[in-house]
């Protein structure tokens, strides 16, 4: 009788190899830089209460999801994360000078990290409990 083989169903994050100590060492190289990049270099007004929370590198380091984590309003959040696509290019050049171990840069793309703004809400929720049973 044959061996039949079950498909098995993982959840995204377990099928995905786990982060190798390179890409780790990659994703914290390019969060340091792109930090310092928005801090001293970008002349955007739009991105001077932004930061880089967290960058996440492919398997291949050929992209490179870079978190943005933004002070203000949701339009303000928004238009930051407009800014830095826009700047893209500029921060691909940049970087592709300052990390000569990197054969390539990887391709940047921005996303708007929700943790901090979700986390002041929440706390603003329980505070506005915690009044309201006192």
């Amino acid at each position: 009788m044959p061996h039949r083989s079950h498909s098995v169903h993982l959840p995204e994050v377990l099928r995905q190899p786990s982060r190798t100590p390179r890409r780790e060492r990659v994703a914290e190289l390019l969060r340091e830089e792109l930090s310092q990049l928005m801090l001293r270099e970008m002349k955007d007004p739009r991105v001077r209460l932004a930061s880089v929370s967290h960058v996440d590198v492919s398997p291949d380091l050929r992209e490179a999801r870079v978190m943005i984590s933004a002070v203000g309003d949701d339009n303000e959040r928004k238009q930051v994360v407009t800014a830095m696509r826009h700047a893209a290019g500029y921060l691909r050049a940049q970087l592709g000078d300052r990390l000569e171990s990197l054969r390539s840069v990887p391709h940047l793309r921005f996303e708007l990290d929700e943790s901090i703004a979700y986390s002041v809400r929440i706390s603003g929720m329980l505070r506005d409990l915690e009044n309201e049973h006192e």
